[in-house]
């Protein structure tokens, strides 16, 4: 090959290149294009939700010892909400510790929502709890309010013991469940002889 025909070569493949390094470059830049709402959409923080696990265990301690042991199928936290929450879904179980590390009481529920700046708590679906004394509260929904650190339902409540099964339609209780008051109560009662008139 003499340097005439190298030249025509260097020339063709110049232009080829002059042409065709815009042509991809232009292909390029056209395929990327991005739907403006779509990006909004991400950006916004408009029902993002921050964190999504599954089988999940939440752990909560004060001074070194165990107050609170939970365990949930799935656990979605979205704290562009607002108010902020925490959700805790399918085969929730919530195991209360006393000062002596012993399980005082158990919650299970199918649904829970935990509101972050408050510290309140609503669990829903099968809500049951079992203390350490074998009594049991059934509702389909219990409130755990923080600033008066109380329990409560306005809904249908049952609460079995060793003795008696009662009823009611509403109810508030304490933190660990060894005082509570049912609204509209009905059912069995047991009654010692002393207390008869």
């Amino acid at each position: 090959m003499n340097s005439r025909q190298e030249k025509n070569i260097t020339s063709i493949i110049k232009r080829t290149a002059r042409m065709l390094i815009p042509g991809v470059l232009f292909c390029l830049v056209s395929s990327c294009q991005n739907d403006l709402n779509e990006v909004m959409a991400l950006t916004s923080g408009n029902g993002r939700q921050e964190d999504r696990a599954e089988d999940v265990t939440i752990i909560n301690s004060k001074d070194g010892k165990i107050k609170m042991r939970a365990f949930a199928r799935e656990f979605v936290r979205n704290s562009s909400a607002k108010p902020a929450y925490i959700d805790m879904n399918g085969n929730l179980k919530a195991e209360f510790y006393n000062d002596s590390g012993k399980v005082e009481n158990v919650l299970t529920a199918d649904s829970s929502r935990y509101y972050e700046a408050a510290g309140n708590v609503l669990v829903w679906d099968s809500v049951q709890i079992v203390t350490s004394k074998g009594e049991r509260l059934n509702t389909s929904e219990l409130i755990w309010n923080a600033s008066i650190q109380k329990f409560f339902t306005e809904k249908p409540v049952r609460i079995t013991t060793s003795s008696e099964v009662l009823y009611g339609n509403g109810m508030e209780a304490n933190s660990d469940f060894t005082w509570y008051r049912i609204m509209n109560t009905k059912g069995t009662v047991q009654v010692n002889k002393g207390d008869m008139p």
